[in-house]
């Protein structure tokens, strides 16, 4: 395997209100997924994370969502194909015009919360995110959930002409699938910094991650979520980017 690259969900303000420790994360993650409005996210957030991602040499990727503030885009949406396009295609355009207006561009798309979690679930849902993304700029990579089979997702990507980088989660644990846990079933999150440092090294290696079954699940990453919304998330990305260095330098 190649490097694993660090991506983390930033720019998740709102007005007055402040989520997330952004300037304190930046330095340490190689990609920013950036909140374009619909979940979070204001024009001068946009503007201000934009800014820092570029301040700090970070590849900046457009993190679009359903229409909902209140709910955080956790919550699912009846939504055509075309309404996803639309969807994509405003969130993806606002983000970028603010990237080029200081010099820099969307190098990538990672949708957010029900969206994301919707796509992985539904064919249907995914196929329109990919001709959404192609028809914006087919050289838009589409950064999505790492399984124990992907290619059902790798066909439909190829038809389309659109790369797939596929990520992994440090703090989440896995069924047989390779799909993420109910947040509400035992151990489907990790607290414990060690456990969440061991997992990230053990993705890094290639080695098989052990799912909720027992049995082991080998995933393929190109990228690892890091979240940085407290102080223990922040030193817990610290060590996983001094980690990471670490192995890659061997």
């Amino acid at each position: 395997m190649g490097r694993l690259l660090l991506n983390c969900d930033i720019g998740e303000s709102y007005g007055a209100w402040t989520m997330g420790m952004d300037a304190e994360v930046m330095p340490f993650i190689d990609c920013a997924n950036v909140a374009c409005g619909f979940h979070a996210g204001d024009p001068s957030v946009m503007r201000k994370t934009v800014s820092l991602a570029l301040a700090n040499d970070v590849t900046i990727g457009a993190h679009p969502a359903y229409p909902d503030l209140v709910g955080f885009g956790r919550r699912s949406m009846a939504c055509s194909p075309q309404e996803i396009h639309d969807l994509l295609h405003y969130q993806i355009g606002a983000l970028d015009g603010i990237c080029r207006a200081q010099g820099g561009r969307v190098h990538y798309v990672k949708p957010h919360g029900a969206m994301y979690n919707d796509m992985m679930a539904n064919p249907v849902q995914l196929r329109a995110v990919i001709e959404g993304i192609a028809r914006y700029d087919a050289k838009l990579p589409l950064m999505l959930l790492a399984m124990r089979d992907n290619s059902a997702a790798q066909a439909i990507a190829d038809e389309f002409g659109v790369q797939l980088w596929f990520e992994a989660f440090a703090d989440r644990g896995y069924d047989a699938q390779g799909r993420l846990m109910p947040r509400q079933q035992p151990n489907a999150v990790h607290h414990d910094p060690e456990i969440i440092i061991a997992q990230a090294m053990t993705l890094a290696r290639g080695e098989p991650l052990i799912a909720s079954d027992g049995t082991a699940l080998h995933l393929t990453p190109h990228t690892l979520c890091v979240h940085g919304d407290n102080a223990s998330s922040i030193a817990a990305v610290q060590r996983i980017r001094q980690a990471l260095d670490e192995q890659f330098a061997l």
